[in-house]
């Protein structure tokens, strides 16, 4: 199996190697791929290293797989090159997430859309995937209404530069910006672009994501997205209206036996789940459930998960696991 792993040196794409490894998916080749300038650049995998190619030597060299996370321009040039190669992408980036030939894949929620042709497969946003893996068992059962979502998202979301960043602020040293303003000891209510409604485009990223991962319309999001100095994972406070009527109690029963998910509540002995405690770890956690008493049919969750792993690395893997046994890659 030789797996392309394009943007290696980046943060989602050194944690895709680690999880890869991890996960022992069965990588015979390794074919780590960046830009010119680290063109020639050594990554350790499995104990073996391995020289950083460009996309063009990658597509010759013919992998079964690629896991993209190089960013949405690169995406946009090199994930049809790929496929028209036929080797299978699953592309980190927000390129192809909307794109309606193209499918946006939770394993756990909706890995049944894929088919043997889906040669470009969208891996979700990361603070919309924590939120679909806790809100689809619920859907299921409940069939949720509205959702009103805030984000407290680590710095690790937007990357290197970002958790340099913050570092140096600790450190009272000038360095490079990754933000407009600082992000230690405060918090900065935009993530990503404004856009012509006010809202940002991570904000929106939420709203239609969650539409179709879960495949219905009619489900009403609305999300404020907020960059905290984090690091480890990203929190959610999330307010879900029901069309069924819900009781706390049934709810922790449901989410503690759902796959992936973590319920951690327990108020009387302050256990609730954080981002510290996410921070390695694969699965999504929720806890401070709660029945909203200004309404009825509606609860609140605080849901937390490790961006880097299952809100980027670990949902592509799994994207790739997914392919590998039903015997469409390899």
């Amino acid at each position: 199996m030789k797996v392309a792993v394009v943007g290696a040196t980046g943060l989602v794409g050194s944690k895709m190697l680690q999880v890869l490894a991890e996960r022992k998916f069965p990588v015979t080749e390794l074919i780590p791929v960046a830009s010119a300038r680290s063109a020639g650049k050594e990554v350790e995998f499995a104990g073996k290293k391995y020289k950083v190619v460009t996309p063009p030597d990658a597509i010759a060299l013919r992998p079964d797989v690629a896991l993209f996370s190089a960013g949405g321009g690169t995406s946009l040039e090199w994930a049809p090159k790929f496929a028209e190669a036929g080797i299978t992408v699953v592309d980190n980036s927000s390129a192809w997430r909307m794109d309606p030939t193209k499918k946006l894949v939770v394993p756990e929620v909706n890995a049944q859309v894929l088919t043997p042709e889906d040669k470009i497969i969208a891996n979700p946003n990361c603070s919309t995937i924590q939120m679909v893996m806790v809100l689809d068992p619920l859907h299921k059962a409940y069939g949720v209404r509205r959702v009103v979502v805030s984000t407290y998202q680590s710095v690790t979301g937007t990357g290197v530069k970002a958790v340099n960043q913050l570092m140096d602020e600790r450190n009272g040293v000038e360095g490079e910006k990754a933000y407009p303003y600082p992000i230690d000891l405060n918090v900065l209510p935009q993530i990503d672009v404004f856009q012509e409604n006010g809202y940002t485009k991570e904000e929106m990223k939420m709203v239609n994501e969650t539409k179709k991962i879960i495949g219905d319309d009619s489900i009403r999001v609305t999300a404020t997205t907020v960059r905290i100095p984090v690091m480890g994972g990203h929190s959610e406070s999330v307010n879900v209206e029901f069309e069924k009527d819900c009781e706390p109690v049934a709810i922790r029963r449901l989410l503690g036996q759902t796959p992936g998910v973590t319920v951690v509540d327990d108020p009387a002995n302050l256990l609730y789940p954080m981002p510290r405690d996410a921070h390695e770890k694969d699965d999504v956690f929720v806890g401070r459930i709660r029945q909203d008493e200004t309404q009825p049919r509606t609860v609140n969750l605080w849901i937390v998960a490790d961006n880097l792993r299952k809100g980027a690395a670990t949902n592509a893997v799994q994207i790739a696991e997914y392919l590998l046994g039903k015997g469409w890659i390899g």
